[in-house]
This record gives C-alpha cells, sequence and structure tokens, in this order.
C-alpha cells in the first residue's frame, strides 16, 4: 500500500502524566479500525500538557483525550494557547477546503476546555464526584447523529469527572449546524439542571463528556481500586457498585458503546477515503 494511501491520527494526549486507561483505550480502538478495515494507519501521540506538544495540519484525524484537573485554571497557559491555536487552524482549514474537513474527536477534559474556550457552554464544578457507569439521555439530535443512533437510549457510558457543562448556548452550536446530543440522567426529584454529556459543535468537531474510549477490561480495574470502590458506594450505595460490575458484562451496555462511538467516528471522518468500506 502506498504512503498516499496512509491514513495518518494525531492523538492528544491531556493526562499531564497521570496514570490512566484512556490512553490504552484509544490506542487499542485505533489498531483495532486498522485490523479491521485492512488499512495504513498510523497514529502519533502527542504531550499536550507537559511537554506543550501539538501536531500541525497533516494529519487526517485528531482524537483529543480527557484527563486530571480543573478545566478552569490552565486558561492562557502555553500549552492551552498551543492548542487552542490548533483548533483554530482546523477549523480555518475546514472552511476553506469543505470537500476534505479534518475531523475531531473531544474527550471529557478536551471536551470541558472546548466549551469554555470557545463559549459553549458554562464550565462548573459538580457538587460531587461522578464516577462509575452511567446512563446517558440522547436528544432528538442524538438519535439521528451517525455516532449514536444505533445506541440504545439511554444509552452507557463511563463517566469520571468533577465538572460538567451547563448552560448551553444554543443559539452559538445552531449557528455552526450544530446540536446537543446527549444529557445527563434525568433526575426529576433532583432540583439541579441537567448537564450536557455530548454536542456535536459542527459537521466535524463532536465532544463527549463521558469516556467512549473505555472498556470492561480497564473500568473493571477502576471499579476494583478501594479508592474507586468506596467513592461509588459513598454516593451511590453497595447494590449499585455490584450492579455496575455486572453491567460490565453487558454487551448492550459499555461494550456497545465503546465498539460503535469511536470506530463510526474514524469511519465518518475518513469516508471520503474509505469509500469501499461501509458506514
Amino acid at each position: 500500500m502506498s504512503a498516499e494511501n496512509q491514513i495518518n491520527i494525531a492523538v492528544l494526549d491531556l493526562y499531564e502524566g497521570v496514570a490512566n486507561e484512556g490512553m490504552r483505550g484509544i490506542r487499542q480502538l485505533i489498531e483495532e479500525f486498522e485490523a479491521d478495515c485492512h488499512l495504513m494507519v498510523k497514529y502519533q501521540i502527542f504531550d499536550v500538557r507537559l511537554k506543550a506538544e501539538v501536531p500541525d495540519l497533516n494529519f487526517d484525524v485528531y482524537i483529543s483525550s480527557g484527563g486530571p484537573g480543573s478545566p478552569l485554571d490552565t486558561v492562557d497557559s502555553l500549552w492551552e494557547r498551543k492548542y487552542f491555536g490548533l483548533m483554530d487552524a482546523i477549523r480555518h482549514h475546514n472552511k476553506q477546503h469543505p470537500e476534505n474537513k479534518k475531523h475531531v474527536l473531544l474527550i471529557c477534559h478536551s471536551f470541558q476546555i472546548f466549551c469554555r474556550h470557545y463559549k459553549y457552554g458554562v464550565v462548573s464544578k459538580r457538587k460531587s464526584t461522578s464516577f462509575g457507569v452511567m446512563p446517558v439521555h440522547k436528544t432528538f439530535e442524538g438519535h439521528h447523529d451517525p455516532l449514536y443512533r444505533s445506541l440504545n437510549d439511554p444509552m452507557w457510558a463511563v463517566d469520571s469527572r468533577d465538572y460538567q457543562i451547563t448552560q448551553p448556548s444554543q443559539k452559538r452550536i445552531e449557528a455552526e449546524g450544530g446540536a446537543i446530543l446527549c444529557i445527563e440522567k434525568y433526575r426529576p426529584h433532583v432540583d439541579l439542571e441537567r448537564a450536557v454529556m455530548s454536542i456535536r459543535f459542527d459537521e466535524a468537531f463532536i465532544g463527549m463528556q463521558f469516556h467512549p474510549e473505555a472498556d470492561a477490561v480497564g473500568m473493571r480495574m477502576y471499579l476494583l481500586r478501594e479508592d474507586k470502590k468506596e467513592l461509588v458506594i459513598e454516593k451511590h450505595g453497595e447494590k449499585k457498585y455490584w450492579e455496575m460490575l455486572d453491567h460490565l458484562n453487558d454487551p448492550d451496555k459499555i461494550m456497545l458503546t465503546y465498539s460503535t462511538i469511536v470506530p463510526r467516528f474514524l469511519m465518518t471522518a475518513l469516508s471520503h477515503r474509505l469509500s469501499s468500506v461501509p458506514l
């Protein structure tokens, strides 16, 4: 296969050197995609926060990871200036080359800082940490979005966050042709606004608060850690903790989310390169 047929993926690592399962999941999904499509796929990882590394525009797809810490404390840091310089460049490229857009997937921390920087919503600290296998509800637009339409409603995903996006700017989102795709679990007995869990910002940019790259193996390791076990039991009770572990064995829950969202994002993003592969 010639180099001109090679697909290049940039992975933006925002974990700041903190041990995590997210990067393993992203690498695994890219390698599975390459094997399934029988294509030459190359990916390069950029250490955004520790080394202020960002890719150039010579990539087809960009996947930006989750990460630790507050999405509010790094405004105007060197790495953020370089990171949003890249995002601005991709957005400009896409306007200039609508037939050959570069697609971007924003996960958790990346989603939060993107919403904050471009004023798509309000980023705030939650009253308590959300962690575990959680139901996520699709909006009308989410039911029809190519990344979500085959998933159940609610769908199930791994949630791990201390911050949230609320008060979304519908006007700004819709001006770009975007839509809110998913929201937090409906809790009529709780007097709090439901957080936004996923936004399609435009045809090429999509982000989500949860972790679509999380698989049952990685999540089981996390839930069996004593600190995570105590966190879930304290917030949800012991019965809910064991239910979460059971959910990991259910093919219609996080394994369906894992095997659907990122692979479909890659297929959609590269459809103009993969005309022989069905979506």
